[in-house]
């Protein structure tokens, strides 16, 4: 099997998922092109030679369907020889847009690839593209369907996570994102949106709001609670996990993760790919892998796949520097430094969706890029990159630098 290297990577910055947010003038097909045009002027690829572009995106529907990776391609001008592809895990698809990259080098079938992912949440709202799983009565009830946010509290309430505990969290990850940011950390790897005349839209994440504190976190009320116990929600948790006997219900839009609008891009290769280029890889993807969860649950995913994803690479917790675990909700990633017992300074170290936001199908491919960035800041070599994901899964991807 031949390695799969990563070459690059860029992102834009995240635009609040709002009418008013600084992106919603700017289609997803736009920001699309925007990393792609980023890709090819930082390391002078010859389009005409990449053999795939792969996006995820979780709602292609209307202006963000039809394959919006060729659609970007047109856009950004690239030869019409390359080839597009949309894909959609939920949550997880920019991962797993590069994880399938990956593979396809790796078997020999390609050998340069851009994978990433795209989603304008302000103009292409969350859940427009429907589903069985939402929608069906026959699949949601053996999946014991509930919105994320119930299933978010579950969580919180089988582990034993408080409204100060969830609270605590989200205010170090607004200060940890606001730090790197003052630190100049995703300097490298942001490209600012500019209009068709050059004009500066947005060169910073918007989202943030590194005021944060305890108190304002504590004046918001429960989100969930409503439609957990008036929807008959907390019923089907209890169903799911009879040994609940009620669910806390702790998390709300301060410690959640923010809709926002954005793109990422990452340059993969094999070493044959990145030589026709004059480029040095940054890290090889060594290993990658996915699974089912429980559905009641739903967010829980990352623990077990970083426990399969452990067992088929030979590797163990201690052998991973740094953890990237995508921040849905703030007890997603307690739950998963509870089951590892994972230090605080070694997961998200630069914070996460909750302050700077959740471009759903871009996120995976935003938080692969952010946590190889920071082995190189800090000199480390190894990274575990997961998302949990709706209807119960998980994906990991784990990188090495080179």
């Amino acid at each position: 099997m031949t390695d799969a290297f990563i070459y690059d990577h860029v992102r834009t910055p995240r635009g609040r998922g709002k009418k008013d947010g600084s992106l919603h003038e700017v289609p997803a097909v736009r920001l699309g092109a925007k990393v792609l045009e980023a890709l090819r002027e930082r390391d002078g690829i010859p389009t005409s030679q990449v053999d795939d572009i792969i996006f995820g995106c979780v709602d292609p529907v209307g202006e963000a369907g039809s394959v919006i990776p060729k659609a970007a391609a047109f856009e950004a001008g690239y030869a019409f020889a390359a080839p597009g592809m949309q894909i959609s895990r939920f949550c997880a698809s920019g991962l797993d847009a590069i994880n399938l990259g990956a593979a396809k080098i790796a078997a020999g079938s390609d050998d340069l690839v851009i994978a990433g992912g795209v989603e304008s949440m302000s103009r292409v709202g969350m859940g427009m593209s429907g589903g069985a799983w939402v929608m069906d009565p026959s699949v949601g009830i053996p999946a014991y369907f509930m919105p994320q946010g119930v299933s978010a509290d579950l969580i919180a309430t089988k582990y034993g996570f408080s409204r100060d505990d969830v609270d605590a969290y989200a205010v170090e990850s607004q200060k940890r994102a606001a730090a790197a940011w003052a630190d100049g950390r995703f300097a490298r790897s942001v490209v600012p949106v500019k209009d068709q005349n050059g004009l500066l839209i947005l060169d910073r994440d918007e989202h943030m709001r590194p005021g944060t504190d305890m108190q304002s976190l504590g004046s918001l009320n429960a989100s969930f609670a409503v439609m957990g116990e008036m929807g008959g929600y907390d019923a089907v948790a209890s169903q799911a996990h009879p040994e609940i006997e009620a669910v806390n219900h702790v998390h709300h839009a301060g410690n959640s993760s923010g809709i926002v609008d954005g793109a990422a891009a990452v340059l993969l290769g094999s070493k044959a790919g990145g030589e026709t280029l004059g480029l040095k890889p940054r890290a090889r993807i060594r290993a990658f892998a996915s699974i089912g969860s429980d559905p009641a649950l739903m967010l829980t995913g990352p623990v077990d796949v970083t426990e399969k994803l452990l067992k088929r690479s030979g590797m163990a917790l201690s052998d991973i520097d740094l953890f990237e675990l995508n921040e849905a909700f703030a007890a997603v990633v307690l739950r998963y430094i509870q089951a590892f017992d994972i230090p605080s300074d070694r997961i998200n170290v630069n914070g996460g969706a909750i302050a700077m936001g959740h471009p759903l199908g871009a996120t995976g491919a935003m938080i692969l890029g952010i946590v190889l960035d920071e082995l190189e800041r800090t000199d480390k070599q190894t990274a575990l990159v997961t998302l949990c994901i709706g209807a119960g899964m998980g994906t990991a991807t784990i990188i090495e630098r080179v």
